[in-house]
């Protein structure tokens, strides 16, 4: 039986980092790096299966956020399925076929992968030098194509309904990057892949969303199985044997991420309208030279 401090501390852990998973899962700023870097910081054991299943269980508070908020637009999308909203489109070429074709070119390679995205995990250095380079990244292309999100932009994609199948493969392909190198953020590989390709910060940020519905939800899912279900190496852990209060520690966690997220959702969709994505890249790159230093410092 825990002590009354350990109980306590186990719940402001559980607050905190529901608070990082909110925050940072759909900000273009690596949830995995805030996460990692902040287990490291409270000297969490990542090798303990709880706190592995309590990782993927906020995460799966930060997802649910996504189907619910956006619930009108995907009803709208399966609605018009084939033709579109203009009836130009045919059942590959729907946004929500080009949402599924993206998410394949990612799950493919990341499932042949999956050894050496486990590896990466481990490497605060690795995570750290990601943070910069995606920063680096995320900074230029949004200087060199911010300008497409001004309407008098003629050439640019400015909803997802306009959208290619190229387009579509293309960044579905870069958000790899952010699953073989944790630190790169997924949804800074799909939003700056989005606007090399032609689409607008804000269609460039809504088919991040959307593709991001499909991708966590399985990658999560998956991780969940193999914590259950793992190798005969690793320790299982058994739901029915936790107690009550990990039980809690879980449910804290999943609630403060929900609704965390769900603010970062609304309040980031405005943002990116009138400001775009420079500060989250200037963040990245000052958070990863920080990280870092205090890695090679060890």
């Amino acid at each position: 039986m825990p002590s009354k401090a350990a109980i306590l501390n186990d719940y402001l852990l559980s607050v905190f980092l529901g608070i990082i998973e909110g925050l940072t899962e759909f900000l273009p700023v690596s949830s995995t790096a805030h996460l990692r870097i902040s287990e490291a910081v409270f000297g969490v054991d990542l090798g303990d299966s709880y706190w592995k299943m309590f990782s993927i269980v906020i995460q799966l508070g930060a997802i649910l956020c996504l189907p619910i908020y956006f619930w009108q637009r995907i009803m709208s999308f399966f609605s018009t399925y084939p033709n579109g909203t203009r009836g130009d489109k045919t059942a590959i070429t729907h946004p929500l076929a080009l949402t599924a074709i993206a998410f394949l070119c990612t799950a493919a390679p990341a499932f042949v992968l999956t050894k050496v995205i486990g590896k990466n995990l481990e490497s605060l250095k690795l995570i750290s030098i990601a943070l910069i380079v995606g920063g680096v990244v995320m900074f230029v292309v949004d200087r060199i194509f911010g300008s497409r999100n001004v309407p008098a932009f003629d050439s640019a994609v400015d909803e997802v309904e306009r959208m290619t199948m190229p387009q579509a493969i293309w960044i579905g392909l870069c958000q790899v990057l952010s699953a073989v190198f944790p630190g790169t953020s997924r949804s800074m590989s799909t939003i700056a892949a989005g606007q090399i390709a032609g689409l607008s910060r804000t269609a460039a940020l809504e088919f991040s969303f959307l593709l991001s519905i499909p991708t966590m939800a399985v990658a999560t899912g998956y991780d969940l199985l193999k914590t259950l279900h793992p190798s005969k190496s690793a320790e299982p852990v058994a739901p029915l044997h936790i107690d009550a209060h990990g039980w809690i520690v879980l449910a804290v966690g999943f609630v403060v991420s929900f609704v965390v997220a769900w603010g970062v959702v609304a309040w980031f969709m405005g943002w990116v309208r009138k400001r775009g994505f420079a500060p989250f890249a200037i963040y990245r790159i000052v958070v990863g030279a920080i990280v870092l230093a205090w890695s090679l410092s060890k």
